[in-house]
C-alpha cells in the first residue's frame, strides 16, 4: 500500500529553514528566498487593494445612488404615467413585511432660469415633507444645514409660488443660493384662449436650501419641492407619478418588487434601483473579475520565482541531500523538506502582503488621496472597501500557489539517489 502523506518533522522543518537562510559566506540562497517572498507579498497586496477598490466603487455608487433614490418604485403604465388610485396601492405596499417606509412622489422635468436669465434643464422631485423624514430616502440628511425639507419661504410669499431645494452643483452653476429667486418653466403647456396658441407657464420659487448627495448626477441636475406644489407644477391634480419605497435590505428589491407588482396587478409595475443601474453594476462586476484575473498572473509569476529558487537550492545542496539520505532520511523526508520551504515562502509572503495590502487600502480610503472626475465616475475620490471573503480567497489562493510551485523541485530532490548525489560536482 502507498504510504500516507504526513506533516514534516521538526528535523525536516529545521533543514528547510537552514536551506532558506543560505550559507554565512554566500547569501545567494537567502537573496533568492527574499525575492520569492517579495513576489508573493506584492501579488497578495495588489490583489487585496484592487479587489478593495472595486468593492469600494460598487458600495459608494450604491450608497450615493440611494441618497435621492428609493430602493424600489411602484409606477404605472399609460401615456401620462400618472397614478390616480395611489392611496389604495400605498396601503397595500406598506403592509408588506419587507417595506420599512413608503410615500408618494412626483417626478417631472422643467427648465430653470436664474436671475440673469441663464437657463438649465432640471429634474424636479416632489416629496412629502412628513414622510420624507421617515427615511424613505436619506435625502433629508443630505440637505445642507440650516435648511430642511419644509420649503419655508422667507421672502414675500405672495409674489412667489413656493420654496425649492437645489443640488449644490446646480445652485453653484446658476449662482442661485439660499434666498435667491429662480424661475421654472413647467412641462405642462396651457393654451392661450385669446391667441389659441400654447403658452408655457412660469413659476417663481425661492431657493430655501441646497443638498449634497456626493453624486454628480443628482447634485448637478435635480431640484426638490413640496409634493402638493409638484402636483400643480406637473398639472396632475391629486394624482402622483409613483410610490417610493425603502426596504429592510436593498439587495432584495427585485424580489419584493415582483411580489408587489403581482399583488397590485395591472397597470402597476415595479422598478428597483438595481434594474435602474443594471448596466453600471454589471460593468463593475465584470471589471472586478477581469482585474482579479490580471493580478492573479502576478501570483503565477511569483510561483515561477519559487520554482526557480528551490531548483537552485536543489542544485546547490545536491551533495548534502545525498549525505542526508545516507544518514537515513527517506525520499519522502527529502520531498517534505522542499515542500516546507515553499510553504514557508508562501506563508511569509502572504502574511507580509496581507499586512501591506490592508495598510495601503486603509490609507487610500481614509485619505482620499486619489481624486477622480465626479462628472465621469459619479464620485470624487477612489474608495477602498476590503471584504473578509475576498481576503480569505486571496490568502488561500496565494498559499496554494506557493505550495503547488514546490512540487516539481521537491520531487526532483526526492528522486536523487545517495551515491549520485554524493558524487555530484
Amino acid at each position: 500500500m502507498p504510504s500516507q502523506p504526513r506533516l514534516p518533522t521538526a528535523l525536516e522543518r529545521g533543514i528547510a529553514i537552514r536551506y532558506l537562510r543560505g550559507r554565512k559566506k554566500s547569501q545567494f540562497a537567502s537573496l533568492t528566498t527574499m525575492i520569492a517572498v517579495a513576489g508573493v507579498a506584492i501579488g497578495v497586496m495588489a490583489l487585496i487593494v484592487i479587489l478593495g477598490v472595486m468593492n469600494g466603487l460598487r458600495d459608494d455608487l450604491r450608497d450615493r445612488i440611494l441618497v435621492a433614490n428609493p430602493h424600489l418604485r411602484i409606477l404605472t403604465y399609460g401615456p401620462s404615467l400618472r397614478m390616480d388610485n395611489w392611496r389604495e396601492a400605498l396601503e397595500l405596499v406598506r403592509r408588506d413585511p419587507e417595506v420599512v417606509a413608503a410615500s408618494p412622489e412626483v417626478l417631472s422635468q422643467g427648465l430653470i432660469i436664474n436671475q440673469a436669465n441663464y437657463p438649465s434643464a432640471v429634474n424636479v422631485i416632489g416629496v412629502d415633507p412628513d414622510t420624507s423624514r421617515g427615511s424613505v430616502t436619506t435625502l433629508p440628511q443630505a440637505i445642507k444645514k440650516p435648511a430642511d425639507l419644509t420649503f419655508r419661504v422667507r421672502l414675500n410669499p405672495d409674489s412667489l409660488d413656493g420654496g425649492i431645494v437645489l443640488g449644490h452643483r446646480l445652485a453653484a452653476r446658476l449662482s442661485a443660493y439660499t434666498g435667491d429667486v429662480v424661475t421654472l418653466i413647467s412641462p405642462a403647456i396651457k393654451t392661450n384662449r385669446a391667441t389659441g396658441r400654447p403658452m408655457p407657464r412660469y413659476w417663481r420659487f425661492e431657493v430655501t436650501g441646497t443638498f449634497d448627495t456626493g453624486m454628480f448626477q443628482y447634485d448637478d441636475g435635480f431640484a426638490v419641492m413640496d409634493l402638493a406644489m409638484a402636483r400643480r407644477f406637473a398639472d396632475i391634480d391629486s394624482a402622483v407619478t409613483g410610490i417610493q419605497i425603502r426596504l429592510r435590505d436593498p439587495w432584495h428589491a427585485p424580489e419584493v418588487g415582483t411580489r408587489l407588482q403581482q399583488a397590485l396587478g395591472y397597470p402597476f409595475r415595479s422598478f428597483d434601483w438595481q434594474n435602474q443601474n443594471q448596466s453600471l453594476f454589471s460593468a463593475l462586476k465584470l471589471e472586478k473579475l477581469a482585474m482579479g484575473l490580471i493580478i492573479c498572473f502576478i501570483m503565477i509569476v511569483a510561483a515561477f520565482n519559487i520554482i526557480g529558487t528551490l531548483t537552485m537550492v536543489v542544485a546547490e545542496k545536491t551533495k548534502e541531500i545525498g549525505i542526508l539520505q545516507a544518514m537515513g532520511l527517506t525520499q519522502g523526508g527529502i520531498g517534505r523538506v522542499f515542500l516546507t520551504q515553499g510553504a514557508i515562502i508562501g506563508a511569509v509572503g502572504t502574511g507580509i502582503g496581507l499586512v501591506a495590502g490592508l495598510l495601503v487600502a486603509y490609507l487610500l480610503d481614509a485619505s482620499g488621496i486619489i481624486k477622480i472626475d465626479p462628472a465621469v465616475y459619479f464620485i470624487d475620490h477612489l474608495p477602498v472597501h476590503v471584504e473578509l471573503l475576498d481576503v480569505a480567497a486571496v490568502l488561500v489562493f496565494s498559499f496554494l500557489v506557493a505550495v503547488v510551485a514546490t512540487l516539481h523541485p521537491s520531487r526532483a530532490a526526492a528522486q536523487l539517489t545517495p551515491v549520485e548525489a554524493i558524487r555530484h560536482e
